[in-house]
């Protein structure tokens, strides 16, 4: 497989709010593994946990799937005889043909569906999977989507969703901010690219706090809600039925 193309985007002045089209899509991969700290350690444990319930087949679906990476894991992880059902959800058409690329090149099995994830229906899952995804989700959609997951997971299922989230203490909000800022300079962001895509976001990418997701999630009616890795404000939660 080429090379992933690295993330320009923000060098230049921003015309409209984030979005995942064409030109994201392009340098998608890029821009995860150098914008979401611990992000390749992240997908292998969510990964990992999705396996754990998949002994005897069942069916994962990856919501915001974007290039299909994760699935790509799963379904590397699992026997070719426990007969999984790895669903990708994306709205980006861009997203969903730059994944439709990607599984050609690995003979994969894996079915995406280019579709508003609150619209399509689920159907019984054995375990699904949102990666920064509800962010995006606004707030008064996010309980229903939460919902509809829980209603269509089996008795055992499992519920994985990686966030970005935010300190109930404004004063080490910021200093978490801080600290994300310093990780992506690290990674060869400038400072004009980080201001350029905060501004982007703005209103676009809304993160509850550690609380607020596992409150919703409990509401929903999951029996627990546990942090698996956290990295500052990036988090990764397991909700289990």
């Amino acid at each position: 497989m080429a090379l992933m193309n690295t993330d320009t985007l923000f060098t230049k002045p921003i015309s409209k709010q984030f979005e995942f089209d064409a030109d994201v899509a392009a340098v998608f991969d890029d821009m995860l593994s150098r914008s979401v700290p611990f992000y390749k350690e992240s997908q292998q444990l969510t990964s990992r946990f999705c396996c754990n319930v998949l002994s005897e087949g069942g069916r994962v679906i990856d919501l915001g799937c974007s290039t299909a990476s994760l699935l790509l894991q799963i379904e590397r992880g699992v026997s070719a005889s426990d007969k999984c059902e790895l669903i990708g959800i994306d709205n980006s058409h861009a997203m969903i043909e730059h994944a439709h690329k990607k599984l050609e090149v690995y003979q994969s099995k894996i079915h995406l569906v280019e579709g508003d994830i609150l619209e399509y229906p689920f159907g019984l899952t054995r375990a699904i999977v949102c990666n920064y995804t509800l962010q995006f989700v606004r707030p008064m959609m996010r309980e229903k989507l939460v919902q509809k997951i829980y209603d269509s997971l089996e008795e055992g299922g499992v519920f994985i969703f990686s966030e970005k989230v935010l300190s109930e203490n404004a004063t080490l909000n910021k200093q978490l901010i801080d600290c994300y800022y310093d990780y992506k300079k690290v990674q060869g962001y400038s400072e004009y690219e980080i201001v350029q895509k905060r501004e982007a976001l703005e209103n676009v990418l809304i993160p509850y706090t550690v609380e607020e997701n596992s409150a919703m999630v409990k509401k929903s009616g999951f029996s627990s809600c546990d942090v698996l890795f956290q990295w500052a404000n990036f988090a990764t939660f397991i909700a289990c039925k």
